[in-house]
């Protein structure tokens, strides 16, 4: 990545610091929005990657962050624990970390200087004046990073003013997509896996897996067998998980019993489900944890995406409206998983990406005219 930006350590975990990168905005194109020019709202974005791979660069969302930047809001890109062997409930607990160091810890770190000279419009000065709104704070994400907007909306205090879930997963996680084995490729044509490549991420073995929050993708060279197939083991375990039907498992860190499999042996509906869920597990469930408090939300999913069904986000939809909050899901027809990052993605969707932003910065700044 080419993008000017600033990295810190929001916590650090044996040892080990957890990063996240920050995007001020183009001071250039600051127009009057009617709070301080050098208090700016932010949104908090999480990566995807079935919350077993990637970091805050994987699959950055260029669309957003430029598109923000040149509203005048601070981006914040940020890393978490990914499973195993950690679960949610750590995942949690950095997605709580990240808010608590934006509102109250950034700031005191935004004070050195660094500035690009120039006229261009893509321009920018990074500069020490510029500060952290607190008060006004979203958070997006892509895919599992949208599982991680859910999550903050439902455990940060106080709760962010708006949500953006790009074809987010946790919509709807009792569904067989998460709990039923697969003997056929489900997922974009893909090949079936086999589990005997991946003794040390299956369960017990992944007590042998050592914590990390910075995965990258990786991939063969065009010499391999399959050329430009994952190298990194960890890009295929969300696909795995969901083969198997154990993805709960690995989400909750429940495996004896194997939570999924009770879920499994019940017939369906929510109340049912949610009877077999142990009260410690609830709170990894944003379909069981909807209130009236809920931020205003904007759901974007393609209707033919097999990776994380647009089920969910319906299902989403539908929650958030019983519960009389303000949301939005737009469809986009025909579209896959990661419809955004395709070739041309750009200028096919420019007006809605320009219409996912105006949803943003209407709820960040009430007054402003985007």
């Amino acid at each position: 990545m080419d993008i000017d930006h600033l990295s810190f350590a929001y916590k650090v975990i044996d040892n080990k610091p957890i990063l996240l990168d920050v995007y001020l905005p183009y001071l250039d194109n600051l127009q009057p929005d009617g709070v301080q020019p050098d208090h700016r709202p932010t949104v908090i974005y999480f990566h995807g990657g079935g919350l077993t791979v990637g970091n805050r660069q994987s699959w950055f969302p260029f669309w957003l962050q430029k598109r923000l930047s040149l509203q005048g809001c601070i981006f914040v890109s940020a890393d978490y624990r990914l499973i195993p062997p950690s679960n949610g409930h750590d995942i949690i607990d950095d997605i709580r970390d990240v808010f608590s160091f934006v509102r109250s810890t950034l700031n005191g770190l935004l004070g050195v200087e660094k500035e690009r000279v120039g006229h261009d419009p893509q321009s920018t000065r990074l500069g020490g004046r510029l500060r952290v709104d607190p008060e006004a704070v979203g958070v997006a994400g892509t895919s599992a990073g949208g599982l991680c907007a859910y999550l903050a909306a439902m455990h940060v205090s106080p709760k962010p003013k708006v949500v953006l879930s790009m074809y987010g997963m946790g919509g709807d996680f009792l569904t067989p997509h998460y709990l039923s084995p697969k003997f056929k490729s489900f997922l974009r044509g893909r090949e079936m896996l086999d589990p005997a490549d991946f003794p040390t991420f299956l369960y017990p073995g992944t007590a042998a897996v050592y914590p990390t929050s910075d995965s990258p993708l990786a991939y063969h060279p065009p010499t391999y067998r399959i050329p430009g197939y994952p190298s990194n083991p960890r890009m295929l375990l969300g696909r795995l998980y969901l083969q198997l039907g154990t993805f709960l498992d690995y989400y909750t860190g429940q495996h004896e019993p194997s939570l999924s499999a009770c879920l499994r042996a019940i017939s369906s509906g929510d109340d049912t489900l949610r009877l077999q869920i142990p009260e410690k597990h609830l709170d990894l469930f944003p379909q069981l944890w909807i209130t009236t408090d809920w931020p205003s939300t904007c759901l974007v999913h393609g209707t033919s995406d097999t990776a994380v069904h647009i089920q969910e986000s319906q299902n989403m939809l539908r929650l958030l409206q019983q519960s009389r909050v303000e949301a939005e899901l737009l469809e986009v027809e025909g579209k896959e998983h990661s419809f955004d990052y395709e070739p041309g993605a750009q200028e096919l969707h420019r007006v809605l990406f320009d219409h996912v932003v105006s949803f943003l910065m209407k709820r960040l700044i009430p007054s402003a005219s985007v």
